[in-house]
Parts: structure tokens; sequence; C-alpha cells
């Protein structure tokens, strides 16, 4: 299963861990909110729809981050603006420990936000540009689940905290240790090589055709679109559905702090085991196919885990599959997104696609605490997430097949992936 590992050089690994690692803490800090949202909304006398506002402006500022930090790695290189990113969410993260009042946590979280864009954004190009092609699927989709290894912290911290300590004590002390990813810096500047890209690519990333607009030149705007529907429904059924999991199992199926993290267990570990399975897959039958399984499967598995007559017993046995398909469509996009752009605007162009996903999809959180007004909040999340998975179908039909795919880093004007067709990998 990872043969892989083996066969890579000892760059391409530490380049793995470093973005794996970043990835993971990044996780930790975002998944906090989620799970912290009920002790939030009695701290600060929040409704649902406010409590989905504030998880929407991350959304929305992670998705204006990693526009920005993927145009700023095309010039300033990769792992300086990786650096920057990690310190920069990190940083918001802890100090959210601290706000007094809702609009404080509001500002606070969509500063976070910009990092948390940012850090995806230069961590995936770096990835894509260190690692083979023959490897580049299975590798970027493994560091994909370092989301889970996060998420699974996160979920750890909270079962702990609340219940040693009070509520309003004890999600003050899980955004407080949001502050330990800023230490992570020290082995990213140390372990990894800048990539390396011609002069001619540095000058169309600072003007020309490139800069933060060059991914609409008519070149590349037609995958820009495309690439940009496909991660508003991919972000769009993954927030609907895991921002307000945690408020739906406590408040609808009346589950205690620890009932709700065995939940979450079920569920997080599914999705690493999705994201591995979708790491064997995608660079057997392409980066199309493996994104369009997954996601015929996320709409069957939602619809039935928030609509069906379902027992305690019976949802968590069908978190498996809720979180084992939710993984495999995030997991394959960071492959996809960089081979569809050449150097001189791959960054801008995968933190655009990937990251403007989130901004669409910032209406879906609050699109569910709005319409849990009117009816069950499950249901609320049934129809959302299965209306973006849906959208997922039908972006990547329209996106060309990019497996084995050379990424250039000197000429700046090519366009892998609609200029010539894919070449066969090479050793």
């Amino acid at each position: 299963m990872f043969r892989w590992y083996r066969e890579i050089n000892a760059t391409e690994r530490r380049t793995f861990w470093s973005c794996f690692g970043g990835w993971a803490l990044d996780a930790l800090d975002v998944q906090m909110f989620s799970i912290a949202i009920p002790a939030l909304i009695a701290a600060f006398s929040l409704d649902k729809s406010q409590a989905g506002l504030i998880g929407s402006v991350t959304l929305v500022s992670s998705a204006i981050g990693g526009w920005i930090a993927g145009a700023l790695s095309d010039r300033y290189g990769r792992v300086r603006i990786l650096q920057l990113t990690i310190l920069w969410f990190s940083g918001f993260t802890f100090l959210c420990a601290f706000a007094q009042t809702g609009p404080q946590l509001f500002i606070l979280k969509g500063l976070q936000g910009l990092g948390f864009g940012g850090e995806w954004a230069a961590g995936a190009v770096l990835m894509a540009e260190m690692i083979r092609p023959e490897h580049r699927g299975k590798v970027m989709a493994t560091v994909q689940s370092a989301w889970a290894v996060g998420w699974g912290v996160s979920v750890l911290i909270y079962t702990g905290l609340f219940h040693w300590l009070p509520a309003d004590i004890a999600w003050r002390v899980m955004f407080g240790v949001g502050l330990l990813p800023a230490l992570f810096i020290v082995y990213v500047r140390r372990a990894i090589p800048e990539p390396k890209l011609s002069p001619a690519t540095r000058r169309t990333a600072v003007g020309g055709a490139g800069g933060l607009w060059g991914i609409f030149s008519p070149a590349v705007l037609r995958v820009t679109v495309v690439g940009s529907l496909l991660g508003v429904g991919a972000h769009g059924g993954y927030y609907a559905l895991m921002t307000w999991l945690p408020t739906f199992l406590k408040t609808e199926r009346k589950l205690s702090v620890l009932g709700t993290g065995a939940y979450l267990a079920v569920i997080i570990f599914a999705f690493w085991c999705g994201c591995i399975a979708s790491a064997q897959l995608i660079d057997r039958i392409g980066r199309r196919r493996n994104i369009m399984i997954f996601a015929v499967c996320c709409v069957a598995t939602v619809i039935a885990y928030v609509f069906l007559p379902l027992t305690n017993r019976q949802m968590l046995f069908m978190g498996f599959p809720l979180g084992f398909f939710a993984a495999g469509i995030p997991a394959s996009l960071g492959a996809l997104f960089n081979e569809l752009y050449p150097a001189g605007i791959r960054g801008t162009g995968v933190g655009f696609c990937y990251n403007f996903g989130r901004i669409a999809s910032a209406a879906f959180p609050w699109l569910v605490g709005h319409m849990s007004e009117s009816m069950p909040l499950g249901r609320a999340i049934g129809i959302d997430a299965a209306l973006a998975y849906s959208l997922v179908v039908l972006a990547v039909l329209a996106l060309p097949e990019t497996k084995g795919k050379r990424l250039d880093t000197g000429d700046a004007l090519a366009v892998p992936g609609l200029a010539t067709p894919p070449e066969s990998s090479r050793s």
C-alpha cells in the first residue's frame, strides 16, 4: 500500500512529512470551531444562524488567503509562503481564546482563515513540484489524510477538556492549544529546499500573463471556471456536513460529550481510510473517474445518514461510509488542480480553484443554520450536502484527465492538460 514511500528519495520524503504535518496542524486549528459550536452558542448567546455565519466568514477569508498566498508563492517561493501561513493561522487561533464577544470572535476567525487557505495552496504546489509524476496522486492524497489526524486530535482534546473543565473555560483552552503549529515552522525552514523555477517563470509570476489575474487568460479561463465550480461542490458538501455534525449529534440525537466523540471518531477514522483508498485509486484509474465515484457515493450516504430512521447504533456504523466517501474528493483535488496549470501561475490557479470553493461554500454552513430554524437540522444538512456533491459530478465531467502529467517548472507559457495531452510518466 505504501510501497511508493520506499521509492521516493530523501528530499521527497521530507517534503511529504512537512506538508503532512502542516495540514494535520491546520486541521487541528480549524476543526476546533465546529466541535466547540454548542459552547460558543451558550457563551455568546448566539443563534444557529449567527454561529453558522462565523464559520462562513472563516471560509470566505480562507478563499481570499489561498488565492493571494498562491500568487505570492509563485513570486517569492513555496516554502517561504508556507512558513508564513502556518505562523499566521496558528497565531490567530490562539487569539480566539481571548474573545469576549461574538463580533470579536467573528473578526479573529476571519483573520485565521487567511492563513488557513494560504497554507493549503502553498503546500499543495510544493508537493506537486517535488514529487515525481508516477507517485504524485498517491502522495498528495496521503497528505490529505493528515486532515483526519488533526481532526482526531482536536476531538481528543475536546473530549478531555469538556469532560474535566466547565464548558466556558474548556473552549478557550482548546483555542489556546492552537499556537502549537507555530513551532512547526522550525522544521519546515530547515528540512525543505525551495523548488527551482526558471527566471522566465518568475517574471511571469510577477507580471505579464501571471500575477493574480493570469488564471483568467483565454488559455486557462475554462479550467479556472470549471475548477472553481468543482471546489464549490467539494467544499460545500464537506462543510455543510462537518460544521454542523457535532451539533446534530448532540442536540437532535441527544448524545453526551463522550458519545459525540465516539461517533466522530468513527467518521474521522473513515475519513483517513477514504484518503488512503483514494491514494491507491487516483494514479490507477485517473483523477476524473476517482472523483466521480466518491462524489456519487457521497450523495447516497449523506441522504441515508440524515434521512433514514436509524438507531444510534446504526448511525455509528453508517458513520464509516459517510466519512470514507467524503474524503475521496478533497484527496484528489491537489493533484488535479496542479496538473491543470503552468508553473508561472500554478500557485495562483491552485489557490484560486481550491479556495474559491470556500467562498461560495461559505453559504452552506449559514444556509444549514438558517434552514434549521424551520426544519430539523438533519434534514437541512442532508439537502445542502447532497446538492453540493451533485455539483462535483457535473463539474468533473467538464475537466480533462491529467493522469501522468509532468509538471513544467521553466516554461511559463505552456498549459499542461489543455495545449498538449498528458505525457506518460517516466522515472
